[in-house]
Protein backbone atom coordinates (compact mmCIF):
# COMPACT_ATOMS: atom_id res chain seq x y z
CA UNK A 1 0.00 0.00 0.00
CA UNK A 2 2.79 2.41 0.88
CA UNK A 3 4.66 1.61 -2.31
CA UNK A 4 1.58 2.21 -4.45
CA UNK A 5 0.84 5.54 -2.80
CA UNK A 6 4.47 6.59 -3.17
CA UNK A 7 4.55 5.82 -6.87
CA UNK A 8 1.17 7.34 -7.65
CA UNK A 9 2.15 10.51 -5.81
CA UNK A 10 5.21 10.72 -8.02
CA UNK A 11 3.04 10.45 -11.11
CA UNK A 12 1.26 13.67 -10.15
CA UNK A 13 4.55 15.41 -10.84
CA UNK A 14 4.78 14.36 -14.49
CA UNK A 15 2.72 17.36 -15.61
CA UNK A 16 4.90 19.91 -17.49
CA UNK A 17 6.56 22.21 -14.98
CA UNK A 18 9.51 24.42 -14.23
CA UNK A 19 12.21 23.39 -11.76
CA UNK A 20 11.06 23.19 -8.19
CA UNK A 21 11.65 26.03 -5.79
CA UNK A 22 12.22 25.87 -2.03
CA UNK A 23 9.44 23.61 -0.84
CA UNK A 24 9.63 21.35 -3.87
CA UNK A 25 5.88 21.20 -4.18
CA UNK A 26 3.27 20.09 -1.76
CA UNK A 27 3.24 16.34 -2.36
CA UNK A 28 6.18 15.80 0.00
CA UNK A 29 4.27 15.97 3.26
CA UNK A 30 1.21 14.32 1.76
CA UNK A 31 3.64 11.50 1.00
CA UNK A 32 5.28 11.55 4.44
CA UNK A 33 2.00 11.35 6.39
CA UNK A 34 0.68 7.97 5.12
CA UNK A 35 4.20 6.56 5.18
CA UNK A 36 4.41 7.27 8.90
CA UNK A 37 0.74 6.63 9.73
CA UNK A 38 0.96 3.14 8.22
CA UNK A 39 3.33 2.05 11.00
CA UNK A 40 1.35 3.48 13.92
CA UNK A 41 -0.34 0.81 16.04
CA UNK A 42 -3.96 1.85 16.57
CA UNK A 43 -5.65 -0.86 18.59
CA UNK A 44 -5.00 -4.53 19.04
CA UNK A 45 -6.47 -6.68 16.32
CA UNK A 46 -7.28 -3.88 13.87
CA UNK A 47 -7.50 -5.41 10.41
CA UNK A 48 -6.46 -3.71 7.20
CA UNK A 49 -10.07 -3.04 6.20
CA UNK A 50 -10.95 -1.53 9.57
CA UNK A 51 -7.79 0.54 9.45
CA UNK A 52 -8.88 1.97 6.09
CA UNK A 53 -12.25 2.95 7.60
CA UNK A 54 -10.48 4.66 10.50
CA UNK A 55 -8.40 6.60 7.98
CA UNK A 56 -11.64 7.58 6.25
CA UNK A 57 -13.03 8.96 9.53
CA UNK A 58 -9.71 10.66 10.15
CA UNK A 59 -10.17 12.61 6.93
CA UNK A 60 -13.78 13.49 7.74
CA UNK A 61 -12.89 14.72 11.20
CA UNK A 62 -10.19 16.73 9.49
CA UNK A 63 -12.85 18.26 7.23
CA UNK A 64 -14.68 19.61 10.28
CA UNK A 65 -11.44 20.95 11.77
CA UNK A 66 -10.46 22.64 8.51
CA UNK A 67 -13.81 24.39 8.35
CA UNK A 68 -13.51 25.53 11.97
CA UNK A 69 -10.06 26.94 11.22
CA UNK A 70 -11.35 28.72 8.12
CA UNK A 71 -14.38 30.24 9.86
CA UNK A 72 -12.31 31.43 12.84
CA UNK A 73 -9.73 33.18 10.59
CA UNK A 74 -6.90 30.97 11.78
CA UNK A 75 -4.87 31.93 8.73
CA UNK A 76 -4.22 35.32 10.35
CA UNK A 77 -1.43 33.48 12.17
CA UNK A 78 0.43 33.40 8.85
CA UNK A 79 1.60 36.90 9.69
CA UNK A 80 4.27 35.23 11.85
CA UNK A 81 5.51 32.83 9.15
CA UNK A 82 8.89 33.77 7.63
CA UNK A 83 11.53 32.16 5.44
CA UNK A 84 13.07 30.56 8.54
CA UNK A 85 10.32 27.98 9.03
CA UNK A 86 9.66 27.69 5.27
CA UNK A 87 13.30 26.89 4.49
CA UNK A 88 13.45 24.23 7.20
CA UNK A 89 10.19 22.78 5.97
CA UNK A 90 11.43 22.75 2.36
CA UNK A 91 14.75 21.20 3.40
CA UNK A 92 12.85 18.44 5.17
CA UNK A 93 10.59 17.74 2.18
CA UNK A 94 13.63 17.61 -0.14
CA UNK A 95 15.25 14.92 1.99
CA UNK A 96 11.96 13.00 2.14
CA UNK A 97 12.04 12.88 -1.66
CA UNK A 98 15.63 11.64 -1.65
CA UNK A 99 14.89 9.07 1.04
CA UNK A 100 11.86 7.67 -0.78
CA UNK A 101 13.81 7.49 -4.04
CA UNK A 102 16.43 5.35 -2.30
CA UNK A 103 13.73 3.15 -0.76
CA UNK A 104 12.21 2.55 -4.21
CA UNK A 105 15.62 1.40 -5.47
CA UNK A 106 16.22 -0.93 -2.52
CA UNK A 107 13.01 -2.81 -3.38
CA UNK A 108 14.29 -3.58 -6.88
CA UNK A 109 16.48 -6.40 -5.52
CA UNK A 110 13.26 -8.40 -5.23
CA UNK A 111 13.53 -8.86 -9.02
CA UNK A 112 17.22 -9.83 -8.96
CA UNK A 113 20.62 -8.15 -9.07
CA UNK A 114 20.44 -7.23 -12.75
CA UNK A 115 17.12 -5.44 -12.28
CA UNK A 116 18.43 -3.58 -9.22
CA UNK A 117 21.64 -2.36 -10.82
CA UNK A 118 19.88 -1.33 -14.04
CA UNK A 119 17.31 0.58 -11.97
CA UNK A 120 20.09 2.43 -10.15
CA UNK A 121 21.79 3.40 -13.41
CA UNK A 122 18.51 4.57 -14.95
CA UNK A 123 17.59 6.58 -11.83
CA UNK A 124 20.93 8.39 -11.89
CA UNK A 125 20.62 9.06 -15.63
CA UNK A 126 17.13 10.51 -15.11
CA UNK A 127 18.53 12.76 -12.38
CA UNK A 128 21.41 14.01 -14.53
CA UNK A 129 19.42 14.62 -17.72
CA UNK A 130 16.45 16.30 -15.99
CA UNK A 131 18.79 18.45 -13.91
CA UNK A 132 20.73 19.53 -16.99
CA UNK A 133 17.45 20.52 -18.64
CA UNK A 134 16.81 22.87 -15.74
CA UNK A 135 20.36 24.25 -15.87
CA UNK A 136 20.03 24.89 -19.60
CA UNK A 137 17.17 27.29 -18.95
CA UNK A 138 19.54 29.66 -17.14
CA UNK A 139 22.25 29.67 -19.81
CA UNK A 140 22.67 31.67 -23.01
CA UNK A 141 22.53 28.62 -25.29
CA UNK A 142 19.92 28.54 -28.06
CA UNK A 143 17.04 30.99 -28.39
CA UNK A 144 15.09 31.98 -25.34
CA UNK A 145 11.93 30.09 -26.36
CA UNK A 146 13.98 26.91 -26.92
CA UNK A 147 15.61 27.19 -23.50
CA UNK A 148 12.24 27.84 -21.89
CA UNK A 149 10.68 24.79 -23.55
CA UNK A 150 13.53 22.54 -22.41
CA UNK A 151 13.39 23.98 -18.90
CA UNK A 152 9.62 23.51 -18.54
CA UNK A 153 9.19 20.18 -20.35
CA UNK A 154 12.59 18.60 -19.82
CA UNK A 155 11.53 16.48 -16.83
CA UNK A 156 8.44 14.81 -18.36
CA UNK A 157 10.30 14.28 -21.65
CA UNK A 158 13.14 12.65 -19.70
CA UNK A 159 10.66 10.27 -18.06
CA UNK A 160 9.24 9.35 -21.47
CA UNK A 161 12.68 8.78 -22.99
CA UNK A 162 14.03 6.53 -20.24
CA UNK A 163 10.78 4.55 -20.13
CA UNK A 164 11.65 3.42 -23.64
CA UNK A 165 15.41 3.40 -23.02
CA UNK A 166 15.24 0.28 -20.84
CA UNK A 167 13.89 -1.70 -23.80
CA UNK A 168 17.00 -1.14 -25.95
CA UNK A 169 19.32 -4.09 -26.61
CA UNK A 170 20.00 -6.57 -23.83
CA UNK A 171 18.27 -4.34 -21.29
CA UNK A 172 14.92 -5.52 -22.68
CA UNK A 173 15.60 -8.99 -21.23
CA UNK A 174 15.88 -7.63 -17.67
CA UNK A 175 12.67 -8.02 -15.67
CA UNK A 176 12.10 -4.57 -14.16
CA UNK A 177 9.37 -3.64 -11.71
CA UNK A 178 7.00 -1.07 -13.17
CA UNK A 179 4.35 1.29 -11.85
CA UNK A 180 1.39 -0.83 -10.69
CA UNK A 181 -1.97 0.22 -12.09
CA UNK A 182 -5.58 -0.92 -11.84
CA UNK A 183 -8.59 -0.96 -14.14
CA UNK A 184 -9.82 2.32 -15.60
CA UNK A 185 -11.80 4.49 -13.16
CA UNK A 186 -11.82 1.81 -10.50
CA UNK A 187 -10.15 1.70 -7.06
CA UNK A 188 -6.81 -0.06 -6.80
CA UNK A 189 -8.18 -2.61 -4.34
CA UNK A 190 -11.15 -4.85 -5.01
CA UNK A 191 -13.82 -2.69 -3.40
CA UNK A 192 -16.55 -0.20 -4.24
CA UNK A 193 -15.79 3.48 -4.67
CA UNK A 194 -17.31 4.44 -1.32
CA UNK A 195 -15.78 3.32 1.97
CA UNK A 196 -18.20 1.24 4.08
CA UNK A 197 -17.81 3.49 7.10
CA UNK A 198 -20.83 1.93 8.77
CA UNK A 199 -18.93 -1.36 9.27
CA UNK A 200 -17.01 -0.12 12.29
CA UNK A 201 -17.42 0.16 16.05
CA UNK A 202 -18.39 3.52 17.52
CA UNK A 203 -15.22 3.57 19.61
CA UNK A 204 -13.06 3.30 16.51
CA UNK A 205 -14.70 6.44 15.11
CA UNK A 206 -13.26 8.49 17.98
CA UNK A 207 -9.86 6.82 17.71
CA UNK A 208 -9.45 8.82 14.49
CA UNK A 209 -9.76 12.22 16.25
CA UNK A 210 -6.19 12.64 17.57
CA UNK A 211 -4.80 11.59 14.18
CA UNK A 212 -7.17 14.02 12.48
CA UNK A 213 -5.80 16.81 14.69
CA UNK A 214 -2.24 16.02 13.61
CA UNK A 215 -3.31 15.76 9.97
CA UNK A 216 -5.06 19.14 10.18
CA UNK A 217 -1.98 20.77 11.70
CA UNK A 218 0.15 19.34 8.92
CA UNK A 219 -2.22 20.43 6.17
CA UNK A 220 -2.66 23.91 7.68
CA UNK A 221 1.08 24.49 7.69
CA UNK A 222 1.83 22.57 4.50
CA UNK A 223 -0.83 24.22 2.37
CA UNK A 224 -0.42 27.73 3.74
CA UNK A 225 3.36 27.71 3.49
CA UNK A 226 3.17 26.41 -0.06
CA UNK A 227 0.58 29.08 -0.83
CA UNK A 228 2.81 31.78 0.65
CA UNK A 229 5.82 30.58 -1.33
CA UNK A 230 3.74 30.37 -4.52
CA UNK A 231 2.95 34.05 -3.90
CA UNK A 232 6.41 34.95 -2.62
CA UNK A 233 8.12 38.30 -2.75
CA UNK A 234 10.00 37.28 -5.89
CA UNK A 235 6.70 37.08 -7.82
CA UNK A 236 5.12 40.49 -8.71
CA UNK A 237 1.50 39.39 -8.35
CA UNK A 238 -1.51 41.62 -8.89
CA UNK A 239 -4.41 39.51 -7.61
CA UNK A 240 -5.03 39.12 -3.87
CA UNK A 241 -4.73 35.90 -1.88
CA UNK A 242 -7.57 33.83 -0.38
CA UNK A 243 -6.01 31.90 2.50
CA UNK A 244 -9.22 31.30 4.51
CA UNK A 245 -11.15 30.19 1.44
CA UNK A 246 -8.33 27.84 0.47
CA UNK A 247 -8.43 26.12 3.86
CA UNK A 248 -12.20 25.73 3.57
CA UNK A 249 -11.88 24.10 0.14
CA UNK A 250 -8.99 21.93 1.31
CA UNK A 251 -11.18 20.62 4.13
CA UNK A 252 -13.92 19.80 1.63
CA UNK A 253 -11.61 17.88 -0.70
CA UNK A 254 -10.06 16.05 2.26
CA UNK A 255 -13.49 14.91 3.43
CA UNK A 256 -14.51 13.77 -0.06
CA UNK A 257 -11.24 11.85 -0.36
CA UNK A 258 -12.10 10.13 2.92
CA UNK A 259 -15.47 8.99 1.57
CA UNK A 260 -13.81 7.59 -1.55
CA UNK A 261 -10.80 6.10 0.23
CA UNK A 262 -8.26 7.83 -2.02
CA UNK A 263 -4.98 9.62 -1.15
CA UNK A 264 -5.08 13.07 0.38
CA UNK A 265 -5.70 15.80 -2.20
CA UNK A 266 -2.97 18.03 -0.78
CA UNK A 267 -0.45 16.31 -3.06
CA UNK A 268 -1.73 18.14 -6.12
CA UNK A 269 0.46 20.60 -7.95
CA UNK A 270 -1.23 23.83 -9.10
CA UNK A 271 -0.65 26.02 -6.04
CA UNK A 272 3.10 25.45 -5.82
CA UNK A 273 6.07 27.80 -6.32
CA UNK A 274 7.37 26.13 -9.46
CA UNK A 275 3.94 26.52 -11.08
CA UNK A 276 4.10 30.27 -10.44
CA UNK A 277 7.69 30.28 -11.65
CA UNK A 278 6.65 28.70 -14.94
CA UNK A 279 4.15 31.53 -15.45
CA UNK A 280 6.71 34.29 -14.92
CA UNK A 281 7.60 36.67 -17.74
CA UNK A 282 11.22 37.69 -17.41
CA UNK A 283 13.41 40.41 -18.89
CA UNK A 284 17.09 41.14 -19.01
CA UNK A 285 18.62 44.06 -17.09
CA UNK A 286 22.13 45.36 -16.45
CA UNK A 287 23.58 45.31 -12.95
CA UNK A 288 25.10 48.76 -12.52
CA UNK A 289 25.83 48.26 -8.82
CA UNK A 290 28.87 46.08 -9.54
CA UNK A 291 32.35 47.48 -10.08
CA UNK A 292 35.24 46.51 -12.33
CA UNK A 293 34.75 43.76 -14.88
CA UNK A 294 31.40 42.80 -13.37
CA UNK A 295 29.87 46.22 -14.03
CA UNK A 296 27.09 46.10 -16.58
CA UNK A 297 26.70 42.33 -16.28
CA UNK A 298 23.20 41.41 -17.41
CA UNK A 299 20.84 39.35 -15.30
CA UNK A 300 17.32 38.12 -15.88
CA UNK A 301 14.60 39.25 -13.48
CA UNK A 302 10.90 38.57 -13.17
CA UNK A 303 8.87 41.29 -14.87
CA UNK A 304 5.35 40.05 -14.18
CA UNK A 305 3.32 36.87 -13.73
CA UNK A 306 0.57 35.65 -16.05
CA UNK A 307 -2.19 35.14 -13.47
CA UNK A 308 -4.92 32.86 -14.81
CA UNK A 309 -6.85 29.70 -13.99
CA UNK A 310 -6.47 27.72 -17.20
CA UNK A 311 -3.26 25.88 -16.24
CA UNK A 312 -4.67 24.92 -12.83
CA UNK A 313 -7.79 23.46 -14.41
CA UNK A 314 -5.78 21.75 -17.16
CA UNK A 315 -3.53 20.03 -14.61
CA UNK A 316 -6.53 18.63 -12.79
CA UNK A 317 -8.10 17.38 -16.01
CA UNK A 318 -4.83 15.81 -17.14
CA UNK A 319 -4.49 14.04 -13.79
CA UNK A 320 -8.05 12.75 -14.11
CA UNK A 321 -7.21 11.61 -17.63
CA UNK A 322 -4.49 9.30 -16.31
CA UNK A 323 -7.29 7.09 -14.94
CA UNK A 324 -8.43 6.23 -18.48
CA UNK A 325 -7.62 2.80 -19.90
CA UNK A 326 -5.12 3.78 -22.63
CA UNK A 327 -3.10 6.04 -20.35
CA UNK A 328 -3.08 3.45 -17.56
CA UNK A 329 -1.46 1.02 -19.99
CA UNK A 330 1.18 3.61 -20.83
CA UNK A 331 1.79 4.47 -17.17
CA UNK A 332 2.22 0.78 -16.36
CA UNK A 333 5.26 0.77 -18.66
CA UNK A 334 7.20 3.23 -16.49
CA UNK A 335 9.93 1.38 -14.53
CA UNK A 336 10.22 2.02 -10.82
CA UNK A 337 13.84 3.02 -11.38
CA UNK A 338 12.65 5.93 -13.51
CA UNK A 339 10.27 6.99 -10.72
CA UNK A 340 13.15 6.82 -8.24
CA UNK A 341 15.09 9.15 -10.53
CA UNK A 342 12.08 11.50 -10.55
CA UNK A 343 12.16 11.61 -6.75
CA UNK A 344 15.88 12.43 -6.91
CA UNK A 345 15.19 15.25 -9.37
CA UNK A 346 12.56 16.78 -7.10
CA UNK A 347 14.80 16.47 -4.05
CA UNK A 348 17.90 17.95 -5.69
CA UNK A 349 16.00 20.85 -7.26
CA UNK A 350 14.33 21.64 -3.95
CA UNK A 351 17.68 21.57 -2.12
CA UNK A 352 19.35 23.73 -4.76
CA UNK A 353 16.89 26.59 -4.35
CA UNK A 354 16.50 26.31 -0.58
CA UNK A 355 17.62 29.23 1.57
CA UNK A 356 19.59 26.95 3.90
CA UNK A 357 21.60 25.60 0.97
CA UNK A 358 22.29 29.10 -0.34
CA UNK A 359 23.55 30.27 3.04
CA UNK A 360 25.78 27.20 3.37
CA UNK A 361 27.23 27.90 -0.07
CA UNK A 362 27.91 31.48 1.00
CA UNK A 363 29.81 30.27 4.06
CA UNK A 364 31.83 27.79 2.01
CA UNK A 365 32.62 30.21 -0.83
CA UNK A 366 36.00 31.86 -1.28
CA UNK A 367 35.61 35.43 -0.01
CA UNK A 368 37.43 36.80 -3.04
CA UNK A 369 34.60 35.45 -5.23
CA UNK A 370 31.80 36.82 -3.06
CA UNK A 371 30.15 39.84 -4.68
CA UNK A 372 29.60 43.04 -2.73
CA UNK A 373 25.91 42.99 -3.70
CA UNK A 374 25.29 39.78 -1.73
CA UNK A 375 23.09 40.82 1.22
CA UNK A 376 24.88 38.41 3.57
CA UNK A 377 28.07 40.44 3.05
CA UNK A 378 26.42 43.36 4.84
CA UNK A 379 26.23 41.49 8.15
CA UNK A 380 28.90 42.85 10.48
CA UNK A 381 28.84 39.93 12.91
CA UNK A 382 29.85 37.06 10.61
CA UNK A 383 29.27 34.41 13.25
CA UNK A 384 25.57 35.35 13.13
CA UNK A 385 25.31 33.61 9.76
CA UNK A 386 26.87 30.45 11.21
CA UNK A 387 24.53 30.50 14.22
CA UNK A 388 21.46 31.05 12.08
CA UNK A 389 22.32 28.21 9.69
CA UNK A 390 23.08 25.94 12.65
CA UNK A 391 19.63 26.63 14.11
CA UNK A 392 18.00 25.89 10.76
CA UNK A 393 19.88 22.60 10.48
CA UNK A 394 18.91 21.76 14.06
CA UNK A 395 15.24 22.33 13.23
CA UNK A 396 15.56 20.16 10.14
CA UNK A 397 17.39 17.45 12.07
CA UNK A 398 14.70 17.33 14.76
CA UNK A 399 11.92 17.08 12.16
CA UNK A 400 13.66 14.42 10.10
CA UNK A 401 14.79 12.42 13.13
CA UNK A 402 11.33 12.10 14.61
CA UNK A 403 10.01 10.66 11.34
CA UNK A 404 12.45 7.76 11.75
CA UNK A 405 11.01 6.76 15.16
CA UNK A 406 7.75 5.32 16.44
CA UNK A 407 6.69 8.91 17.20
CA UNK A 408 6.90 9.81 13.50
CA UNK A 409 3.21 10.71 13.41
CA UNK A 410 4.00 13.76 15.56
CA UNK A 411 6.33 15.49 13.11
CA UNK A 412 3.72 18.19 12.26
CA UNK A 413 4.09 19.46 15.85
CA UNK A 414 7.83 20.04 15.36
CA UNK A 415 7.15 21.93 12.14
CA UNK A 416 4.51 24.12 13.80
CA UNK A 417 6.80 24.97 16.75
CA UNK A 418 9.28 26.57 14.35
CA UNK A 419 6.97 29.59 14.00
CA UNK A 420 7.04 30.77 17.66
CA UNK A 421 10.75 29.94 17.85
CA UNK A 422 11.44 32.40 15.05
CA UNK A 423 8.99 35.04 16.31
CA UNK A 424 9.83 35.13 20.02
CA UNK A 425 13.23 33.48 20.59
CA UNK A 426 15.48 34.48 17.68
CA UNK A 427 15.05 38.26 18.22
CA UNK A 428 16.71 37.78 21.61
CA UNK A 429 19.96 36.58 20.03
CA UNK A 430 20.00 38.35 16.66
CA UNK A 431 19.66 42.05 15.94
CA UNK A 432 16.86 43.46 13.84
CA UNK A 433 19.31 44.22 11.02
CA UNK A 434 20.73 40.68 11.07
CA UNK A 435 17.29 39.07 10.95
CA UNK A 436 16.32 41.46 8.17
CA UNK A 437 19.07 39.95 6.01
CA UNK A 438 19.17 36.34 7.25
CA UNK A 439 15.41 36.00 7.23
CA UNK A 440 12.55 37.68 5.39
CA UNK A 441 8.76 37.56 5.06
CA UNK A 442 7.68 34.72 2.81
CA UNK A 443 5.20 36.82 0.84
CA UNK A 444 4.85 40.50 -0.01
CA UNK A 445 2.77 42.92 2.08
CA UNK A 446 0.20 42.98 -0.73
CA UNK A 447 -0.29 39.21 -0.45
CA UNK A 448 -0.33 39.29 3.35
CA UNK A 449 -2.79 42.16 3.64
CA UNK A 450 -5.80 39.87 4.07
CA UNK A 451 -4.20 38.25 7.16
CA UNK A 452 -2.95 41.46 8.78
CA UNK A 453 0.39 41.99 7.04
CA UNK A 454 3.82 40.68 7.93
CA UNK A 455 4.57 40.77 11.64
CA UNK A 456 6.97 43.50 12.71
CA UNK A 457 7.46 44.93 9.22
CA UNK A 458 8.41 48.59 8.99
CA UNK A 459 5.88 50.46 6.88
CA UNK A 460 8.29 53.31 6.16
CA UNK A 461 10.80 51.00 4.46
CA UNK A 462 8.35 49.16 2.25
CA UNK A 463 8.14 51.65 -0.58
CA UNK A 464 11.39 52.69 -2.14
CA UNK A 465 11.30 54.55 -5.43
CA UNK A 466 10.48 57.78 -7.14
CA UNK A 467 7.45 59.94 -7.27
CA UNK A 468 4.56 58.92 -9.44
CA UNK A 469 5.35 61.87 -11.65
CA UNK A 470 8.71 60.38 -12.62
CA UNK A 471 8.92 58.19 -15.70
CA UNK A 472 6.05 57.43 -18.05
CA UNK A 473 2.44 58.31 -17.40
CA UNK A 474 0.53 56.18 -14.94
CA UNK A 475 -2.02 55.14 -17.56
CA UNK A 476 0.75 54.04 -19.89
CA UNK A 477 2.34 51.95 -17.15
CA UNK A 478 -0.94 50.20 -16.33
CA UNK A 479 -1.76 49.60 -19.98
CA UNK A 480 1.72 48.18 -20.55
CA UNK A 481 1.17 45.70 -17.72
CA UNK A 482 -2.22 44.61 -19.01
CA UNK A 483 -1.12 44.28 -22.63
CA UNK A 484 2.05 42.22 -22.07
CA UNK A 485 1.38 38.54 -22.80
CA UNK A 486 3.03 35.28 -21.83
CA UNK A 487 6.58 35.07 -23.08
CA UNK A 488 9.64 37.28 -22.85
CA UNK A 489 9.06 40.91 -21.96
CA UNK A 490 10.81 43.59 -23.97
CA UNK A 491 13.96 45.13 -22.57
CA UNK A 492 12.75 48.69 -23.04
CA UNK A 493 9.33 48.62 -21.41
CA UNK A 494 9.51 51.31 -18.72
CA UNK A 495 7.53 51.41 -15.56
CA UNK A 496 6.80 47.72 -15.34
CA UNK A 497 6.56 46.44 -11.80
CA UNK A 498 9.46 44.33 -10.77
CA UNK A 499 11.18 42.79 -7.79
CA UNK A 500 14.80 41.83 -7.42
CA UNK A 501 15.36 38.51 -5.71
CA UNK A 502 18.59 37.81 -3.87
CA UNK A 503 20.08 34.35 -3.47
CA UNK A 504 19.77 34.43 0.27
CA UNK A 505 16.03 34.79 0.02
CA UNK A 506 16.12 38.42 1.05
CA UNK A 507 13.89 40.25 -1.42
CA UNK A 508 13.34 43.97 -1.83
CA UNK A 509 10.47 45.78 -3.51
CA UNK A 510 11.54 48.50 -5.92
CA UNK A 511 9.87 51.20 -7.97
CA UNK A 512 6.44 51.05 -6.31
CA UNK A 513 4.88 54.40 -5.44
CA UNK A 514 1.99 54.56 -3.01
CA UNK A 515 -0.14 56.48 -5.47
CA UNK A 516 0.37 53.83 -8.14
CA UNK A 517 -0.75 51.12 -5.74
CA UNK A 518 -3.89 53.05 -4.85
CA UNK A 519 -4.69 53.43 -8.53
CA UNK A 520 -4.80 49.65 -8.70
CA UNK A 521 -7.62 49.76 -6.20
CA UNK A 522 -5.66 48.35 -3.31
CA UNK A 523 -2.68 49.28 -1.22
CA UNK A 524 0.36 47.01 -1.18
CA UNK A 525 1.42 48.42 2.13
CA UNK A 526 0.48 46.97 5.46
CA UNK A 527 -3.16 46.95 6.41
CA UNK A 528 -4.56 49.14 9.17
CA UNK A 529 -4.48 46.19 11.48
CA UNK A 530 -0.81 45.59 10.76
CA UNK A 531 0.07 49.27 11.19
CA UNK A 532 -1.43 49.24 14.65
CA UNK A 533 0.40 46.09 15.62
CA UNK A 534 3.47 46.73 17.73
CA UNK A 535 6.73 45.80 16.03
CA UNK A 536 9.24 43.49 17.56
CA UNK A 537 12.99 43.77 16.93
Amino acid sequence: MKQLFLEKTAMLRLIPQAPATPDGGRSGCSLAWPMTFEDVPLTTGVTGETRGIIVSFQQRWSLVMHWVLAITNSCNALTYVTRFSCDIFGFYVAFIYLQKGIQVLTRQWESGDAAAYLSIVVALLVLMVAYLCGVLGGTSLFQRYVRKFIEDYGTPLTIIFFTGFVHIGKMSSVDLQTLPTSKAFLPTQNRSWFVHFWDIDVGDVFIAIPFAILLTILFWFDHNVSSLMAQGTEFPLRKPAGFHWDIFLLGLTTGVAGLLGIPFPNGLIPQAPFHTNSLCVTRQVSNESETGDAKGHTTRIVDHVVEQRVSNLAQGILTLGTMSGPLLIVLHLIPNGVLAGLFFVMGVQALEANGITLKMLYLARDRSFTTASDPLSRIQRKEAVWYFVALELLGFGATFAITQTIAAIGFPIIILLLIPVRTFLLPKYFTREELGILDAPTASPFTMESVGGNFGEDVDNLHVGTSVTDGPKLSDRLNAEDSTERGEAGNNQPGMRRRSSYQSGRDEINGESLELQQMHGRSRGLSRRSRSRSSRP
